[in-house]
């Protein structure tokens, strides 16, 4: 919960930002009734900061025009937290920014006291983020600055798409609202003319771009966090895996994995979780071989079982390492 000082810093800020600004604006800001804030105003007035209001349907409160903070204080923590910030970016974006956070973490190790700098260096060599791709990302930076560019310069783009749904690439013209990373992967987010929707276009499936000279116009209120929970709503498979007593531990480990985790009592482990169609379950499931069995639902089950023996068919011929006769499956 914000205290008074950050409340007090965070009112200076709205002030310096933008003049005769409203009560009740101000109040809503910073979480707190209009006569809280008249008396954080008044405090600020004894801390000798020139604030001053007009009256009038115009009016409401501004700071002395020309004040400005002094520079910036940062708090050990905060210039830990801006340093490795800056290295999450690094990470994301690869060489678009590496220039960009190499000089800005300069800049701030020029001006921090070495209390901070100690602070820094701590958090630096012992929190760590990588790994945030699934995919390398010089297989598609190219790919993501130009994108990047499209939706900086309001342009739409024409790519070569190959949907994990359908054989063969298909040509989309989008226009770029946003690029968004989204456990562990790139989407470019826009509206589709093809389908006459936003959709959300996973940035390593993009086998060709091509900027076009059309424009387009962002909607205002856009926002592309509703259209990157797509994946629940396409996993209309319900799969109930049990895994055997000798593999539980395998479930275990991984809990995050699954909707939910149950133990039982005979040391096996029931796990649950949502996968966008039979085949992507099938798969899934067989991955763990003969330590799973399906339970539910009957589809995946069946599906499961067809594959198991034809597998074993295609290998019903081969011999064990030193000649022996296989045992029949």
């Amino acid at each position: 919960m914000p205290n008074t000082a950050t409340r007090l810093i965070t009112l200076i800020l709205l002030l310096q930002r933008q003049p005769n600004q409203k009560a009740a604006d101000l109040a809503q800001a910073l979480g707190i009734s209009v006569r809280s804030l008249h008396r954080y105003i008044a405090m600020l007035d004894e801390m000798g900061i020139p604030v001053y209001s007009e009256r009038g349907p115009q009016g409401g409160f501004s700071l002395v025009r020309g004040y400005k903070l002094p520079p910036l204080i940062f708090t050990p923590e905060e210039a830990a937290a801006i340093c490795l910030g800056a290295g999450l970016v690094r990470e994301m974006w690869g060489q678009l920014y590496d220039e960009a956070a190499q000089a800005a973490l300069a800049k701030l190790d020029n001006v921090l006291p070495e209390d901070q700098r100690r602070e820094v260096a701590w958090a630096r060599r012992t929190l760590i983020t990588t790994g945030v791709h699934h995919a390398g990302l010089a297989q598609f930076a190219p790919c993501l600055h130009a994108l990047r560019s499209a939706i900086r310069q309001q342009k739409e783009v024409r790519l070569v798409y190959q949907s994990a749904h359908q054989p063969t690439p298909s040509e989309r013209r989008v226009a770029p609202y946003a690029l968004a990373h989204n456990r562990g992967w790139w989407y470019l987010v826009g509206y589709c003319h093809r389908r006459d929707a936003i959709r959300a276009f996973r940035v390593d499936r993009i086998r060709d771009l091509e900027i076009t000279e059309a424009r387009f116009d962002r909607p205002a209120d856009f926002d592309a966090r509703p259209y990157l929970d797509f994946e629940a709503a396409e996993r209309p498979v319900q799969a109930r895996l049990r895994f055997l007593p000798e593999a539980a531990h395998v479930a275990l480990a991984n809990r995050l994995a699954w909707d939910t985790v149950e133990p039982q009592p005979d040391g096996s482990v029931i796990a649950t979780l949502a996968l966008p169609d039979l085949l992507w379950a099938a798969s899934f499931t067989s991955s763990y071989g003969p330590a799973v069995t399906v339970e539910a639902p009957d589809e995946l089950r069946c599906l499961v079982r067809d594959w198991a023996r034809a597998v074993a068919g295609r290998y019903a011929d081969l011999s064990p390492p030193g000649g022996a006769p296989s045992d029949p499956p």
